[in-house]
């Protein structure tokens, strides 16, 4: 028996109080479905015709009864929604000294890359008792990064960001798949989480070698910025045909024709695939789209560049 459980080992701080919310659901559910049956019974019983004769009197109602199974079924769907909402408050806000990866799904594969350059494919090592955070796309379908002892699931969708965290609790390795059917060999796109102390974790990640594991997610960015001509156009200059880009991650932009936009990854991206959807107030739609030129890894480490710029030193000469 010790090598069968009904539900995956719990391996993050969150694993635990998604189980209780589901056993508290289970508890609940088994009792009203007892309880009903039950009552059903007993009044077929009880209250059965003993003769063709027999008229049964009227009732006139009770506003307390009504008055009782309206409230209570009530109150118990209000701790439902708190407890399922204090979770998912939970699950939408990592931690700010959550350790950044990227991640791409691609059929039928999932594409991971650590802040320090580190890449890993179908397979990501984290480190125990520090929260991860993942940003997440797709290049082709939708795919969902489905840990279950972990307790987390989430889509990795084209076109647009999604984000999860976890934290792990213990070392191990870990079950990774795609919850999302993506084609023919959907079953096959299957990995691990590896799970592991902080000393090892610290060394594993310094165990990169080779030019292309040592180059950070900032520094690809960099190169693909000044090797794309971002920086002619994006300079910090008066006669700049485009707007600086110093300090854009997080500050409310005007946009032309009114309205305002807060700068995010989702804004960034769909401002290098379709520049003409959202123009900053002030310039022309003069910008070329990059569409099919860059991957969803490409715009990842650009973005990672455009963020670093705000602490990076010659963040005043470039612009963001």
């Amino acid at each position: 028996m010790t090598r069968f459980s009904l539900f995956p080992e719990q391996a993050s701080t969150i694993a635990a109080r998604t189980d209780a919310l589901l056993f508290f659901l289970l508890a609940v559910s088994a009792f009203f479905v007892l309880l009903i049956a039950g009552l059903i019974l007993y009044f077929m019983i009880r209250y059965r015709r003993r003769s063709d004769a027999e008229i049964p009197p009227a009732i006139h109602g009770s506003l307390a009864l009504e008055g009782a199974w309206t409230v209570i079924p009530f109150l118990i769907s209000l701790v439902f929604f708190f407890w399922g909402a204090s979770i998912f408050a939970s699950l939408t806000r990592p931690p700010d000294d959550a350790l950044q990866v990227n991640v791409v799904g691609k059929q039928w594969m999932w594409k991971l890359q650590h802040m320090n350059g580190r890449r890993e494919i179908n397979e990501l090592h984290i480190p125990v008792g520090r929260p991860v955070r993942l940003t997440m796309t797709s290049e082709d379908v939708i795919h969902s990064f489905f840990v279950p002892a972990f307790r987390t699931k989430q889509d990795a969708v084209p076109g647009r960001y999604t984000w999860t965290w976890f934290q792990a609790t213990k070392p191990g390795t870990y079950h990774l798949f795609c919850a999302e059917y993506c084609g023919t060999l959907h079953s096959g796109m299957i990995g691990s989480i590896v799970a592991m102390e902080q000393a090892a974790f610290q060394a594993w990640l310094a165990g990169s070698t080779g030019e292309l594991s040592a180059v950070t997610p900032v520094i690809a960015g960099e190169r693909l910025f000044e090797s794309a001509g971002c920086s002619s156009c994006h300079r910090a200059a008066p006669d700049a045909r485009g707007p600086s880009l110093a300090g854009l991650f997080g500050r409310t932009v005007k946009l032309r024709g009114g309205g305002t936009i807060v700068a995010d990854e989702a804004y960034v991206r769909e401002s290098i695939f379709a520049p003409a959807a959202k123009v900053v107030d002030g310039f022309e739609p003069i910008m070329p789209t990059f569409k099919g030129l860059l991957s969803e890894e490409d715009v990842m480490q650009l973005i990672a560049y455009l963020k670093s710029l705000d602490t990076r030193a010659d963040a005043g000469g470039r612009g963001q």
